[in-house]
């Protein structure tokens, strides 16, 4: 989907219809595999070693390799910044969409 640069909003904090540039938000950082509580971690700090079940430390099931994801778009968040005083506050979520570019 391809989005224009600018377009023309209203602006809460100037009170009037204004134009304003568009940027697509990042989802975010993403967590490492050696976060606090994950597997590879525990592993590394040799629990789940020795005899017996090993509970959440044990091996995990092959399927979740292969199971298939159900949706293959997101939902980009967009962010309007007013071109008058600067502040972006309407952020919005987009239409589902595999890939957006906005120009």
């Amino acid at each position: 989907m391809k989005l224009p640069k600018t377009t023309k909003r209203y602006c809460p904090y100037c009170n009037k219809t204004t134009e304003q540039k568009l940027k697509q938000v990042s989802s975010g950082a993403k967590r490492s595999a050696l976060k606090r509580g994950g597997i590879a971690r525990a592993k590394l700090r040799g629990l789940g070693r020795g005899v017996g079940n090993h509970g959440r430390w044990g091996s995990k099931p092959a399927v979740t390799k292969f199971k298939k994801k159900t949706k293959t778009t997101k939902k980009p968040q967009i962010l309007y910044t007013c071109k008058e005083c600067g502040k972006s506050k309407n952020q919005k979520k987009g239409k589902r969409v595999s890939k957006l570019i906005i120009e």
